[in-house]
């Protein structure tokens, strides 16, 4: 990063040091109030991990909590009861972007690949998600992936289908980019060690690629957001007053020049400690217990 563009970095969203802390707050409960384009919708409670069975009373408690602050969800799985997650969404009046949560046992991956197309045949689906940081894993390869996108356009031809993957992942596998007819990028200043006062500049960069290889196909960006507790990534500090900062700079720049972004995420997970460390648990607006942490 150039000093010239650190000196523009340091003027990017709003200017904290002119606010006290009511006012950050008063913006905060501004832009939650006026509600987020979407949030990823995140099921798991304390005891709970990925492939334990989701019951729609825990569905749509966590819905009633997220209704009046967003317009769309995004999914992650077609089994083990988030399957009924697109469905209890509708009755809300509640937007999906639904995936199918692809991996390395090729059995699950056909069970999701199937309920995906199944939500979406029964109108459930608004766009439908093929995998999520698959290639990022080195889960699949891109021919096996390929392979998933085009079954899934050629059962619901009428309904958008992408895939997700940090935003680099579209510059370097144009035949991803080229098969998508969405993008759906995720991009994270923090697990890329960026300080908070440049965080929404890089962020509007990590679009920006994704914008210039996608031939004028939409970009959405699928996640973003900022732990409120755990350790530093190199210069990326979690904090309670970082992840508000984040929050607001994120929300004001989709509400201004008019972009589809999901925050990640909507209530912290415990059971991410084991993939990301402590601060794995602490992404969510919403605490585990489902209070509202700012």
């Amino acid at each position: 990063m150039s000093v010239r563009e650190g000196k523009k970095l340091a003027l990017a969203g709003v200017d904290y040091a002119s606010k006290t802390d009511r006012g950050i707050q008063n913006i905060f409960n501004r832009l939650l109030k006026n509600g987020m384009h979407g949030i990823c919708f995140s099921l798991y409670e304390e005891g709970q991990n990925p492939g334990d069975q989701i019951t729609e009373d825990q569905i749509r408690r966590r819905m009633e909590i997220i209704k009046p602050y967003t317009k769309w969800i995004r999914t992650f799985s077609c089994t083990d009861g988030n399957e009924a997650i697109p469905r209890i969404a509708k009755e809300y009046g509640i937007k999906t972007l639904a995936g199918a949560w692809l991996g390395d046992d090729n059995e699950i991956n056909n069970q999701e690949i199937a309920g995906l197309i199944k939500l979406a045949k029964e109108g459930y689906v608004d766009i439908a998600a093929v995998g999520n940081e698959v290639l990022y894993r080195k889960d699949l390869s891109e021919s096996e992936l390929l392979h998933f996108i085009q079954q899934v356009k050629e059962a619901i031809p009428t309904i958008p289908v992408g895939y997700v993957d940090a935003y680099y992942e579209f510059v370097d596998r144009p035949k991803i980019t080229e098969a998508c007819d969405v993008i759906l990028a995720n991009c994270y200043p923090y697990w890329e060690g960026c300080r908070i006062d440049y965080a929404l500049v890089y962020m509007k960069e990590m679009y920006n690629q994704a914008v210039k290889v996608a031939n004028g196909k939409k970009v959405i960006i699928t996640e973003t957001g900022w732990p409120s507790m755990g350790e530093s990534f190199e210069g990326a500090y979690p904090s309670y007053d970082n992840a508000k900062r984040y929050f607001i700079n994120t929300q004001q720049w989709a509400e201004t020049d008019d972009l589809e972004l999901f925050y990640f995420s909507s209530f912290d997970e415990p059971w991410k400690v084991g993939a990301e460390g402590d601060v794995g648990a602490y992404w969510g607006l919403w605490d585990k217990d489902e209070k509202l942490k700012f």
